[in-house]
């Protein structure tokens, strides 16, 4: 019912990939995380998450659902939590997660941090997910838009993140996902560089899913790819 390609790099300046990913297209699961803390925390953090969602996912069965998802993201984080209380090496560990479950016309996703989740509609790219940062808050407080502080130097703090605090409490929201529809999910590296309309133009471009996540992923590079980047795009491939 849904096909979709997956694509990730280290970036042209980092030693090692913090990002994790992985797609499980026969329960409509979708998830990116971006691991904070360094490379032993980060890495860490990053899968340690994307693990216990999909192990969630896997043992709901018939029973998965978005508080499925919602639950397993309050389990890692609390997994992370307690490792970086007991393992100075890990201190300060932490990740963000972008989780999309589908089902027929509908996609839910859990999300907390600065990875986002887009739904490209006709031509139209649409940002689904709200960042957790310290810049959208000072945008909602001063009456700007985010755009205006994209160089400003706290531009990365993130206000809510995986492992971070004691609870997560990530947003759960739901949107439709029609035939014909395209979902991006990204961590920063993509979207923190490489401008909308451009991402726009690679989704609306001919060629496969695959191809597409790859010219993404060239667009970083493009770019210096200060940070690491990774791509999930998600097509809907029935009617039904």
């Amino acid at each position: 019912m849904y096909e979709c390609s997956s694509a990730t790099h280290v970036g042209l300046v980092r030693a090692n990939n913090e990002d994790c990913c992985d797609t499980l297209p026969e329960l409509g699961l979708f998830v990116v995380a971006d691991g904070l803390g360094g490379a032993a925390g980060g890495e860490r953090a990053s899968r340690l998450t994307v693990s216990t969602v999909v192990d969630a996912a896997r043992e709901a069965g018939d029973d998965l659902c978005a508080q499925t998802i919602y639950d397993a993201v309050e389990l890692a984080n609390r997994r992370i939590w307690y490792e970086s209380e007991n393992d100075i090496a890990l201190d300060g560990m932490g990740t963000t997660i972008t989780a999309a479950l589908l089902h027929g016309h509908a996609v839910d996703i859990v999300n907390a941090g600065d990875s986002r989740a887009y739904r490209f509609r006709e031509g139209r790219l649409e940002r689904l997910t709200s960042d957790h940062t310290w810049v959208r808050d000072l945008a909602e407080g001063t009456g700007r838009s985010e755009e205006e502080f994209r160089n400003h130097p706290m531009r990365h703090m993130l206000t809510k993140a995986v492992g971070a605090e004691s609870k997560v409490n990530a947003d759960r929201i739901r949107w439709d996902f029609e035939p014909g529809d395209i979902l991006l999910l990204s961590s920063d590296g993509l979207h923190g560089f490489v401008p909308a309309g451009r991402i726009s133009r690679v989704l609306a471009a001919e060629g496969t899913l695959e191809e597409k996540a790859l010219k993404l992923i060239d667009e970083a590079l493009g770019e210096g790819a200060p940070d690491n980047v990774t791509v999930v795009l998600v097509g809907h491939g029935s009617s039904e």
